[in-house]
């Protein structure tokens, strides 16, 4: 058996990536020392990359979205939210929420999406989920007995993202489920909701004030609120407006 062979079955034995195996090969160091740094390195931001694919493949993202093509033109930023804090998802480390309002199409998901991911890069653990796709998951979890299961995989995020909050109305118990949800969240991790949906009219959601009232209340405490103007971005680019704005 080769030194190479030695040092893949000596990998396999102390359950330790292969990858070591391969940069070995690659690393041109003299000093055994150095090259063990340079190998320990190697093997750490590995893992670290294959952290950060996994944090991705995980959350749920629905499409994958950055930062490099989005536009803030149209966006009302709150006084000590700057651009910066939501690009480098510090804000979920400090345990604080985005409510994100604005009409259909100004751009929610695509911000909620990119500040998700970028948090995945942070290596911090996100959750993305339309909002009445949770709401289904807890009611079916519910009903087969593993609701505390789903609660224990939920406070293990850092981030959770609930997209399309309003956008279908709830029942009773799906409230209430929600409601937990975010109760469990309060000061101990960061939310981020899209809305198109003022708070004024959250009870048309939920049917109960008083819960309404309170899920507000244990929102807003640490939450910066992200103003969308402007119209639809896919009502803007869509195939018939380009069609009527055609000459002739």
């Amino acid at each position: 058996m080769s030194v190479i062979e030695s040092v893949a079955e000596a990998c396999k034995e102390l359950k330790l990536s292969r990858n070591i195996v391969d940069n070995m090969q690659k690393i041109q160091e003299e000093d055994r020392y150095k090259f063990l740094l340079q190998l320990f390195q190697l093997e750490i931001q590995h893992r670290a990359d294959n952290r950060r694919h996994r944090n991705i493949k995980s959350a749920g993202f629905y499409n994958m979205k950055s930062f490099s093509d989005y536009v803030y033109d149209d966006l009302e930023l709150p006084s000590g939210l700057s651009v910066s804090d939501i690009e480098s998802a510090e804000f979920v480390r400090r345990k604080e929420n985005l409510i994100l309002y604005g009409n259909s199409g100004t751009g929610k998901s695509h911000l909620a999406t990119a500040i998700g991911i970028k948090a995945c890069m942070e290596d911090m653990r996100v959750g993305f989920y339309r909002t009445a796709g949770l709401v289904n998951k807890l009611l079916e979890a519910r009903q087969q007995g593993a609701l505390d299961k789903l609660f224990r995989k939920l406070s293990k995020l850092d981030l959770i993202i609930c997209d399309e909050w309003g956008y279908v109305p709830l029942d009773m118990v799906g409230g209430q489920l929600l409601f937990q949800v975010i109760s469990e969240c309060y000061e101990t991790k960061s939310l981020i909701i899209t809305t198109n949906l003022e708070f004024s009219k959250w009870v048309n959601i939920f049917y109960d004030q008083e819960m309404t009232a309170a899920m507000i209340d244990r929102l807003v405490h640490h939450s910066h609120l992200l103003v969308f103007q402007g119209e639809s971005w896919r009502v803007k680019n869509s195939l018939v407006n380009k069609k009527n704005s055609s000459p002739g």
